[in-house]
């Protein structure tokens, strides 16, 4: 197979530009959702819309969120590290346990760090205070995210397929237990963005001069695909939201059910689809930065 050496500057570009833009969309999730009235109210009522058909779905939705504990975490970070250990690739085990510890020990600092005024739309946990990010959903992103760094390239777009699909039921979980608010998931996808950009320039760094790339294993068809179905996600989320907006003066606890269905199932996928964009954007430079010859 044809191979060439790969672009490190234009990939360390590009990559650059990720973490920006994803810490820049983790901002302003952050300023709209916590900071503004219109947003609290938003994640109030799709938080409010979970109670519909939730006694069918506690069962499933309490397993999983159960299952993500320090202890599954830890054993998830081993077996990542030691895939990416029996493939030869050291630095690439380093740089995946470094990308799962710092998204979810940069989330927990943000949760207990940001602040959350109260302006009077959910008194039932006005005393909880900031849930931004949610740690469950940090958990479940980055260990997904982590796994499609280190599997072989035969099996990596299965993997991101997969991981999305984990990372978000994990999302919407949080958000159908009443755990968390749609904004806390999606600002959590956002936090394992940044750091996913950011180990990929520790993976750049890493890489021998002489490293090359074969064109073919790109993944561009998995990639288009993760990111085409992420956007007529969001999209769909907007479109439901923006529909809901009509509606501010009234209070959570008094719309109807077609509302809060609408509120709870826009939210659901905005957090979708915000998985699989920051999945196909980390699919699409992954192979330049693990390269099939290293060099």
């Amino acid at each position: 197979m044809r191979m060439r050496a790969t672009a490190r500057g234009w990939t360390a570009v590009w990559l650059v530009v990720l973490a920006l833009v994803q810490a820049a969309a983790f901002l302003a999730v952050w300023r709209v959702a916590v900071h503004t009235g219109i947003g609290q109210w938003v994640d109030t009522v799709a938080l409010t819309g979970n109670q519909i058909g939730q006694d069918r779905i506690d069962g499933p939705v309490d397993n999983l969120l159960n299952a993500m504990s320090v202890v599954s975490l830890l054993a998830a970070t081993a077996v990542i590290g030691f895939i990416a250990l029996i493939r030869g690739r050291i630095a690439l085990a380093v740089t995946a346990t470094l990308l799962i510890a710092g998204a979810n020990v940069s989330t927990q600092l943000l949760k207990y760090g940001l602040n959350r005024p109260d302006y009077g739309l959910d008194p039932e946990r006005a005393g909880v205070g900031n849930s931004l990010p949610s740690g469950h959903t940090a958990v479940a992103a980055s260990v997904a995210v982590a796994l499609m760094l280190v599997l072989p390239r035969k099996v990596r777009a299965a993997g991101a397929f997969i991981g999305a699909g984990y990372a978000a039921a994990a999302g919407v979980a949080t958000l159908s237990a009443g755990w968390h608010r749609p904004s806390d998931a999606i600002a959590a996808y956002l936090v394992v963005g940044v750091w996913t950009a950011l180990a990929g320039l520790v993976l750049l760094i890493t890489q021998r001069e002489q490293a090359q790339v074969a064109p073919g294993d790109a993944h561009r068809v998995a990639a288009v695909v993760l990111g085409v179905a992420g956007v007529l996600a969001l999209i769909a989320s907007g479109l439901a939201l923006t529909w809901l907006i009509d509606l501010r003066d009234t209070g959570p606890d008094e719309l109807g059910r077609r509302p809060l269905f609408i509120a709870y199932a826009g939210s659901a996928a905005g957090i979708a689809g915000t998985m699989a964009v920051v999945m196909a954007l980390a699919l699409t430079a992954v192979h330049r930065l693990v390269p099939r010859v290293q060099g």
